[in-house]
């Protein structure tokens, strides 16, 4: 099938679910906050977030990813600065947050820890396994049944708490089969530690497989307007089972905000430094999709990175992104998004204007795509 089919048969189906609508991972230059701000962690949450639901699960709208505050884009970040953020988002509404063991590692489940402890219960947190952390390896996939015990024991000590709400498994392994992980998993939601489980880039015959040891709450990918592959690759399976969606770079790793240019150069110690999508013919070949961004963000009278999170929510109700920064500033800035939406017939609209738009670069660069499931 051919871009514009795809997009013309995404269109319809957008039409035809208009009635079920109720309508980063980023990195953001760093500004510094004043960290007694937020101490009295708003008990009466935003009434601009609106909230969904993952399988049973009841999140924000619009999450908080945590890894680019240990510095998964260069740069390093105060410890104390980075809890305020945290907290900041709670009291702008924001009851979900990502993390894993292997982001830092563990840096990043030990500030969320930390930040959420005064609300805890109020809060969902997200985590996952399925790395070898824990045995020294964080490149190496690992989900044999007595990792992921250790794991799961590691991120309750540093999160603070006496359960995980949503434990994921990071990449799919395949020396161990979905079905012996679910098994696990299942023992453990039994125990009272874990409450709802996921996938994370798991493929549709993974999720069908797994779903049916235990039921998958959510699925998490990498998705954006610019890397749209889940709306045909796992979209029809998570909606047949019930199954939320939590796509992670939905800012296109901030492309899609503006601030990266045909000319941005990055460092080795940026992630997106060998990605291909941010090489630079690519970046250059791809600018008219910002400006298709701009143009629709100013239509609509929002900013680029709404624009992008609104296009998302719009699409299906039981998405709930996950963008992440380190600027408090940016974070007001997305969580603007909590309840505008686009009708079906602008998203109509968009798709025809999208698909006039040739983009370059794949989302992932060889190692990394090599542990994604297919």
């Amino acid at each position: 099938m051919n871009r514009r089919d795809f997009l013309k048969m995404s269109s319809l189906a957008t039409m035809s679910a208009v009635g079920m609508w109720t309508g980063i991972t980023e990195t953001f230059a760093h500004a510094p906050e004043q960290k007694e701000k937020y101490r009295s962690y708003n008990t009466g949450l935003a009434s601009s977030m609106e909230y969904r639901k993952l399988g049973a699960l009841d999140v924000s709208a619009i999450g908080l990813g945590c890894l680019p505050m240990v510095g998964y884009y260069g740069g390093k970040y105060d410890k104390h600065e980075m809890i305020a953020l945290i907290r900041r988002a709670y009291d702008e509404g924001v009851t979900f947050f990502d993390t894993a063991e292997v982001y830092g590692p563990h840096t990043s489940e030990e500030w969320v820890g930390e930040a959420v402890a005064p609300f805890r219960n109020k809060i969902k947190i997200g985590t996952k396994f399925g790395f070898g952390v824990e045995e020294g390896k964080p490149t190496a996939l690992n989900s044999r049944p007595d990792h992921i015990r250790r794991a799961v024991e590691g991120s309750l000590k540093r999160l603070r708490t006496d359960h995980i709400d949503l434990l994921y498994q990071h990449r799919v392994d395949p020396n161990v089969p979905v079905e012996e992980v679910a098994g696990v998993v299942k023992e453990l939601i039994l125990e009272g530690k874990v409450l709802h489980w996921g996938m994370s880039e798991a493929s549709a015959r993974s999720i069908r497989r797994a779903h049916a040891v235990c039921p998958l709450s959510a699925v998490q990918s990498e998705y954006a307007i610019w890397w749209r592959e889940p709306e045909t690759k796992i979209f029809p399976t998570l909606e047949e089972l019930g199954i939320g969606f939590v796509p992670y770079c939905p800012l296109g790793r901030a492309f899609l905000t503006g601030v990266i240019h045909a000319d941005s150069t990055f460092s080795r110690n940026d992630r997106r430094w060998n990605l291909p999508q941010f090489q630079p013919e690519a970046l250059e070949h791809n600018m008219p999709l910002v400006y298709l961004v701009q143009q629709w963000a100013e239509r609509k009278g929002i900013t680029p990175a709404q624009f992008a999170l609104v296009w998302m929510l719009s699409r299906k109700p039981w998405i709930a992104p996950i963008p992440g920064t380190t600027n408090p500033q940016h974070l007001d800035d997305f969580l603007g998004a909590g309840k505008i939406r686009l009708s079906a017939w602008e998203m109509e609209e968009f798709d025809r204007d999208y698909a006039k738009i040739d983009l370059m670069g794949h989302r992932a660069d060889p190692f990394t795509e090599s542990q994604i499931d297919k």
